[in-house]
């Protein structure tokens, strides 16, 4: 591909990202990187318990996506109400929670070794949902 097309590529993918994210965030990598971790550890869970179903992890992809244009969304609300990143900040915390705690119930699905005190708080947190 020649180098022209490439940088175009590159700068118009750019350009989207700021566009709809505006400055990125470190709270916004972090949630990506947890989005990724929750997905593969979904899926040796899935796999440990012989239950993978292409179903179930494309509709946790199509989740993860909604989730990213929730705080798109949240993003344009925070330029149209001149809320500093508010909205944005709100909702990346917001799915982050709910993200570290599926990793949790995953790692527990899978067998990794927890402390009594993170299960008990999982599962109240699992109640209150």
């Amino acid at each position: 591909m020649p180098h022209t097309i490439v940088c175009s590529v590159t700068a118009l993918f750019g350009s989207l990202l700021t566009f709809s994210f505006g400055m990125w965030p470190e709270s916004l990598t972090f949630l990506l990187v947890a989005m990724g971790v929750d997905y593969l550890t979904g899926i040796s869970a899935a796999i440990k318990e012989k239950r993978l179903n292409s179903n179930v992890g494309a509709w946790g992809i199509a989740k993860k996506g909604i989730m990213l244009l929730v705080i798109l969304l949240a993003h344009r609300m925070d330029i149209l109400l001149e809320l500093s990143g508010v909205a944005m900040g709100g909702a990346i915390y917001f799915y982050l929670a709910n993200e570290l705690i599926s990793i949790t119930e995953n790692l527990g699905r899978i067998g990794v070794p927890m402390p009594d005190k993170v299960r008990e708080l999982i599962e109240v947190l699992k109640r209150k949902k």
